[in-house]
């Protein structure tokens, strides 16, 4: 894929027709040859050629002050527009190394005002979910790509750019082989599909949790279903369909905004207030949360590895001494990280019946908010599944005795309004056991009526 600022600027890998271009790439490769920071330069140099009308050759030829007026000015106007003092900065110091390795050093360098930080400074909002609330986008993010997305980002912690850079072939011997966890090796030829991949281009290994996997093993499945045979060369998560043809589909990996685009989309379906704040980071720091967390057996995760884990460099010579090539020790260090709360138990079952609730037409959380208002308290988890278990079951019960005939058939949105509604346990929902006994409530105009039901939902499915 050529960008737009490669054909502009003329750029080959690291050589460019134009020879004030083509010093920049040189000085970038000496320096360590990142494809990220070579489309940084290069995206904001091509803006501001853009901006002043004028081609890279004829910038270096200007005096001075004509310069130092034009960059000033263009970095004046982004300020402007995004208010965000750290972006600004980085445009005034890629435009300045420019004309730094074109002559312009010294008592010659550009002379441009740059922008305070005010301490810590952090434009847009973060919403870290809760391991809880990130379950729960996975099982509505809308599609099986989607769902698999989300739960390698929260179980790998892999950053954004990574996650798009992943080839099918570099999984699919272990996926092939059915192993519950699966290796995913993060390596600086990622750059090539991504430039921002591998970032610093720290190599190192992470694994997928085992609701991952199963998620990749079936999005791999429909995958092949729908497009045919994946080439291991292809990346694992490709464009929606119908975007792009099959050939170009299956070789270009997804954006960063889509990527963006579908945890957003699944952290608003999983109802969370501040969805908007949601980003692929905000995963990853979650993901960081399990790391910290303690194991099965109450130890903790070694320090250097849970770093390792993050993609982070080692301080000193740590690094170099740390065993990373040993896989097997860090899969099995892996496999201890809990990826469960205390209440993920009653999470899936809730879940299973909020599925069978809305099929019947139920509100379940119109009825939360009225059974908390006659209360004066929110319920917790285990008080809100043992009432969607209620409400499931009576109007299930009240079916199978229209089925029976011993009741006349009724408008369906009318028994889910009614019987749901008038539920009401015989004892508290505050520390005792789940009652026996449900009592209907009496409706306007006629008299109440008593119903007995299991709690055991299995006769009735």
């Amino acid at each position: 894929m050529v960008f737009t600022w490669e054909r502009y600027l003329k750029v080959s890998d690291w050589t460019s027709s134009y020879r004030s271009v083509d010093r920049l790439l040189s000085h970038l490769e000496r320096i360590g040859g990142s494809w990220a920071s070579r489309s940084l330069y290069c995206t904001h140099l091509h803006a501001f050629c853009l901006n002043t009308g004028k081609t890279p050759d004829e910038l270096v030829c200007m005096d001075n002050g004509g310069l130092v007026s034009l960059v000033q000015s263009f970095c004046d106007q982004k300020y402007s527009r995004n208010q965000n003092p750290r972006s600004a900065n980085v445009t005034m110091e890629t435009l300045k190394t420019f004309f730094r390795f074109n002559g312009f050093k010294g008592d010659k360098e550009l002379d441009v005002e740059g922008y305070s930080l005010r301490g810590f400074f952090r434009k847009r909002p973060e919403y870290i979910p809760t391991l809880l609330e990130a379950f729960r986008m996975a099982n509505v993010a809308g599609s099986l790509k989607n769902r698999a997305i989300i739960l390698v980002l929260l179980s790998t912690g892999l950053r954004n750019s990574t996650l798009r850079a992943i080839l099918y072939g570099e999984i699919k011997e272990e996926l092939d082989r059915g192993l519950d966890s699966i290796h995913i090796k993060v390596h600086r030829g990622m750059k090539q599909i991504v430039p921002n991949a591998c970032k610093d281009g720290i190599e190192y290994s992470i694994f997928t949790c085992p609701e991952a996997t199963e998620a990749i093993r079936l999005y791999v499945k429909d995958r092949v279903r729908k497009f045919g045979e994946i080439d291991g060369q292809e990346p694992l998560f490709i464009p929606v369909p119908g975007r792009l043809r099959r050939r170009e589909r299956g070789c270009k990996p997804l954006t960063s905004r889509e990527i963006e685009l579908i945890v957003k989309e699944a952290a608003k379906r999983a109802g969370i207030d501040e969805w908007k704040a949601v980003t692929p980071t905000c995963l990853r720091k979650t993901f960081e949360s399990v790391l910290r967390s303690l194991f099965v057996d109450g130890s903790r995760m070694d320090l250097k590895t849970q770093e390792i884990f993050m993609g982070h460099k080692l301080p000193g010579s740590m690094y170099f001494y740390y065993n990373r090539s040993n896989v097997a020790d860090l899969r099995e260090a892996y496999s201890k990280l809990v990826f469960t709360s205390l209440d993920k138990g009653r999470f899936e079952a809730s879940e299973s019946l909020r599925i069978i609730a809305e099929t019947l037409g139920i509100d379940f959380d119109r009825l939360v908010e009225g059974r908390e208002r006659d209360l004066g308290s929110e319920l917790n988890s285990g008080e809100r599944l043992q009432f969607l278990q209620e409400t499931v079951r009576e109007v299930v019960r009240q079916f199978r005795e229209i089925a029976a005939g011993r009741k006349q058939p009724v408008n369906t949105q009318d028994l889910v309004e009614k019987a749901p509604l008038i539920l009401e346990a015989e004892e508290t929902l505050d520390s005792n056991p789940p009652a026996k006994t449900l009592h209907t409530a009496p409706s306007k105009g006629k008299h109440p009526t008593n119903a007995k039901t299991e709690c055991d939902l299995s006769e009735f499915f």
